[in-house]
């Protein structure tokens, strides 16, 4: 290399791809004939004080890895959990060709691909939205951010209700991070919403419990290792996404949930070795493996998503949606503006 390698910040990062193009792009990939399959599975290092998540990549015209940092007791510091770079290689001559803040990356593909998973059953009703968030980090409101992306002239959204551990630290924040926010959870909320009603409520209480049974999307972005409410209360036409997990021994869902619902994921072997929501749901005879549903079977329109019962959507994070992201970020930072 004789020139330095371009970086793109968060900032450079959220103003070049915006929540709905980030879900245009995935779908793209996946309608392209990209089979998630493929993909190489993350490796986890152990280090000293966290661990190292590598994650490589191959499609296309690129090729690139993701480094990331897991350090668990960082937010008492004022840290992200999380954080990392990532790299873009040329995937002929294999020469890096950029790099990218691997927290906004992150930040911005999530909940791309979450509501490309679950966009035929959002859009199926005009009604008014009322929407549930489990957590207050920068993949909570980047849900909320992506969905009014998504159903912005589709959809109304009336209503977020963001659940908390802790009501009075304030409102969401970085505290249960992944990644750092670019402005405050506050901002991001109500940007996403523009004027609907927010609120903030403890994990467990009643007006937790009232507002997941009234809720059409239930969000869980959460650092949880047990379930984080009654699979009882969710609605029939109810719509759940569960990112915050990519272990074996966690899970946000409980297992009777999973069982009355379609169950949607980015990759069956993927989820049964990464998913713990699915991994104990299939343990405890719940669901059956063959009736997993993929993304990419969704986004092509092989699939159907019931009207009758639960979506639930369960992501652990894949490598090839940083990819794609990735490059379109760095496509469009070398157009000409």
């Amino acid at each position: 290399m004789t020139t330095p390698l371009p970086y793109l910040t968060a900032e450079q990062v959220t103003a070049l791809l915006s929540p709905r193009e980030a879900v245009e792009v995935i779908e793209a990939a996946l309608r392209d004939g990209f089979d998630p399959a493929t993909d190489p599975a993350r490796t986890q290092v152990e280090l000293r004080h966290g661990h190292f998540l590598l994650m490589p990549s191959d499609i296309g015209a690129g090729t690139g890895i993701k480094i990331a940092t897991v350090r668990p007791r960082n937010p008492e510091r004022g840290l992200p959990r999380i954080q990392g770079v990532y790299v873009l290689f040329d995937a002929d001559t294999l020469t890096p060709t950029a790099l990218v803040d691997a927290g906004a990356l992150t930040a911005l593909r999530t909940p791309a691909v979450s509501v490309a998973a679950v966009r035929p059953a959002l859009l199926r009703d005009p009604a008014p939205l009322r929407i549930v968030v489990y957590g207050g980090g920068p993949q909570a409101t980047g849900h909320a951010t992506t969905l009014r992306s998504v159903l912005d002239g589709h959809r109304e959204i009336s209503d977020l209700t963001h659940v908390v551990r802790r009501t009075d630290a304030g409102p969401p924040s970085v505290r249960d991070s992944g990644a750092p926010l670019r402005s405050t959870p506050r901002a991001h909320v109500h940007s996403a919403l523009s004027g609907a009603g927010i609120r903030v409520v403890g994990a467990g209480t009643p007006e937790a419990e009232r507002a997941v049974r009234a809720a059409h999307v239930v969000v869980c972005a959460t650092t949880a290792r047990t379930p984080l409410f009654a699979p009882d209360l969710v609605r029939d036409d109810a719509v759940v996404i569960a990112v915050g997990s990519h272990e074996p021994d966690a899970r946000e869902l409980d297992a009777a949930l999973l069982g009355r619902a379609q169950v949607v994921v980015e990759d069956v072997a993927t989820a049964l070795r990464e998913c713990g929501d699915v991994i104990m749901a299939v343990r405890e005879g719940t669901i059956d493996v063959g009736e997993l549903t993929t993304v990419r079977s969704v986004v092509t329109g092989e699939a159907t998503l019931p009207t009758d019962r639960p979506v639930v959507y369960k992501g652990s994070g894949m490598s090839w949606q940083d990819l794609v992201i990735a490059a379109a970020v760095v496509a469009r930072a070398g157009r000409p503006h």
